[in-house]
């Protein structure tokens, strides 16, 4: 029978995405197996991140330091943002290389339902940003969902003050996709072959 702190764990492990109850018994039975070379150097591991992580103030990414690597890159075009909706989103994006600008995550999408408005996204962030008067485009790479479109449209239309060119990924991205989930290869023909947003 599992002792208490071991059914603690496996509760806390299946709240990860993508595991459920036995995918996390599974990882924890693994883990206690080999406690010294697993269960000791990830717990250290997490209590380091958890001590040194960092929200971005620009651009809402995660690192050691804020503001973040890609903002404080010198060799990429600050003229240039694309807006995504999560920080996985980013990654799937840096994942090939592809893109050298920078980054705006707003942390979710318009959704009514869920009780998402603008107000609890970074959009008001990003139109500061803009405003700022240095960001030549914006890439709404929002997701191809009908929330993802949504809060497109809200974005474009909150920028349209703005003497800014608003570009979209092109429809390499098939609808209903989400970045994290798609090759390089169709990323790449989406940047490439963005557009105007109307």
């Amino acid at each position: 029978m599992k002792t208490d702190v071991l059914e603690e764990l496996i509760s806390m492990i299946s709240k990860l995405p993508g595991l459920g109850p036995r995918s996390a018994r599974r990882i924890v039975l693994h883990l206690v197996k080999k406690p010294q070379l697993l269960m000791l150097p990830l717990a250290a591991q997490l209590e380091s991140v958890a001590n040194s992580i960092k929200t971005c103030e620009i651009c809402n990414n995660v690192d050691v330091a804020s503001p973040c690597a890609i903002c404080t890159s010198t060799s990429r075009d600050g003229s240039v943002v694309c807006v995504v909706e999560t920080i996985s989103d980013l990654w799937a994006l840096e994942r090939g290389k592809l893109f050298n600008g920078k980054y705006h995550i707003l942390g979710g999408t318009l959704s009514a339902i869920a009780g998402r408005s603008p107000e609890t996204l970074s959009i008001e962030q990003l139109k500061a940003r803009v405003g700022e008067g240095t960001v030549s485009e914006v890439i709404v790479a929002t997701n191809a969902t009908l929330e993802g479109q949504t809060t497109g449209y809200y974005i474009v239309e909150m920028l349209s003050e703005f003497q800014v060119k608003i570009t979209r990924l092109a429809s390499g991205i098939p609808i209903g996709a989400e970045l994290d989930y798609i090759d390089d290869g169709t990323i790449n023909l989406a940047l490439k072959m963005r557009q105007k947003f109307s």
